[in-house]
């Protein structure tokens, strides 16, 4: 069995073609034992499922309700880059106004999450067979990571309009517009404008990426978070 970790590197490693691929792989169903053979197909297929389940359950955690206000995880807090405004502000007596204004914060991320599933789901689609090889035999968070990699350029284009939206519609800019201003206007204090969408956007996607990963490491570790007989196989197999 020595040779497995090495037949499954060169497989990674190497451009093979399908056909060489279901080659490599019944050998390596042969050398494991199995009765019922994984194929090429099943392993990016599972991949691909596990990822949409993934991200299906990170996205509906995070688009609920306090899905990001009341998880500490994932909570947006006062943009740290202009900590000074939050400290200075409730120092004057304006606290209440700051809380306000991260509650809303956090209703736009909320708001937003939910547009997210299907940019990712359509990345999903464009999985290789030797991405999804990668993936199987890598670390808890490797579908993550790669869906991170792949994702987030094109993600943080299409995020950031619903992200503006969504912050507008719960009235998050208006109240951060409300709190620099009031700021500024404090004598001999340095003046701050910070773009509120950037951070947000940022955030927002952090957040998703990290219950999805969370999601992920379910299913690795977790036989009764595999809730389909192809995941139950794909994964069962990496025992």
């Amino acid at each position: 069995m020595k040779f497995l970790p090495v037949l499954l590197i060169t497989l990674v490693l190497t451009a093979c073609t399908s056909a060489q691929l279901n080659q490599t792989m019944g050998e390596v169903n042969k050398a494991i034992g199995k009765d019922a053979p994984l194929t090429t197909t099943e392993v990016a297929n599972g991949l691909k499922e596990a990822l949409v389940k993934g991200i299906s359950n990170g996205s509906d955690m995070a688009s609920q309700l306090d899905g990001y206000f009341k998880n500490p995880k994932i909570k947006i807090p006062f943009p740290p880059e202009v900590k000074k405004v939050e400290d200075k502000l409730r120092q004057i007596g304006l606290g209440g106004e700051v809380d306000k204004f991260v509650m809303t914060l956090n209703r736009g991320a909320e708001d937003a999450a939910k547009e997210a599933k299907p940019i990712f789901i359509a990345a999903i689609k464009q999985m290789t067979i030797q991405d999804a090889w990668a993936i199987l035999r890598g670390s808890d968070n490797a579908a993550t990571e790669y869906l991170k990699r792949t994702t987030s350029s094109l993600l943080y284009d299409k995020f950031k309009p619903v992200i503006q939206n969504s912050l507008n519609k719960v009235n998050a800019t208006k109240y951060y517009g409300d709190i620099v201003t009031r700021y500024n206007k404090i004598p001999l204090v340095e003046k701050v404008n910070p773009d509120l969408t950037d951070y947000a956007t940022n955030k927002a996607m952090d957040g998703l990426f990290l219950l999805i990963a969370e999601e992920e490491k379910k299913i690795r570790l977790d036989p009764v978070a595999r809730t389909t007989e192809l995941l139950k196989k794909v994964f069962g197999a990496q025992k």
